[in-house]
């Protein structure tokens, strides 16, 4: 019996492998993943990213429009676009409001510290967005998250990451809003759910 407990505790579970940034842009350059692979690297997996519906694809659309009136040469906009989190996260949101630089990010894809928002558009992925990507994006850092709730016709907003979480989460319906890094890009949420009837909520 006593073999049988030796035998039975020197036996291990086989690990997960979590793959490096490093090690994902390696599968890129060999012709494993294409530009035409729709899938991020979150924590180390490589997730598949749901197929874009045309709510999805419009509401995309929407945000740069009125983005691009509003921000000039203040900021970049970069639309479903790589950010770089930390050596086993890679996320692909579908806006980010990118520190300017000249060179566009060009010879490198931008990190936490380049990042004036993150956007995401969530219909069928809502689940997802709020209770992976949102805690994701929290934990590195990332000043404010704007989850935009197709079905509910809302916007969440996600504000000062300390310990791995939001201290500050409303949502607004109506009204206007602009990121707190780049005040000058005020957005009318009129324009971004256009011919709403719903009452203004907000909740802090």
């Amino acid at each position: 019996m006593s073999t049988l407990i030796a035998e039975s505790q020197s036996l291990k579970f086989p690990l997960r492998h979590r793959w490096t940034v490093a090690e994902y842009h390696r599968m890129a350059e060999v012709g494993l993943l294409n530009e035409d692979s729709r899938v991020e690297l979150i924590d180390g997996e490589i997730i598949e990213i749901a197929p874009i519906g045309s709510p999805h694809g419009g509401h995309v659309k929407r945000c740069i429009r009125l983005f691009s009136k509003v921000v000039d040469d203040k900021a970049i906009i970069a639309a479903q676009d790589p950010v770089v989190l930390g050596n086993y996260e890679e996320p692909e949101p579908d806006i980010a409001l990118l520190r300017w630089r000249d060179d566009d990010y060009e010879q490198m894809h931008p990190r936490p510290e380049d990042v004036l928002l993150l956007i995401e558009v969530s219909d069928s992925t809502l689940r997802y967005d709020r209770d992976v990507k949102v805690p994701l994006y929290a934990k590195n850092g990332i000043p404010e998250v704007w989850l935009l709730d197709i079905q509910n016709r809302q916007l969440e907003i996600y504000r000062e990451p300390s310990n791995g979480a939001y201290q500050q989460r409303g949502s607004q319906r109506t009204g206007k809003i602009m990121p707190i890094l780049c005040p000058d890009a005020v957005i009318d949420l009129a324009e971004l759910f256009p011919n709403s009837s719903l009452n203004p909520t907000n909740n802090d």
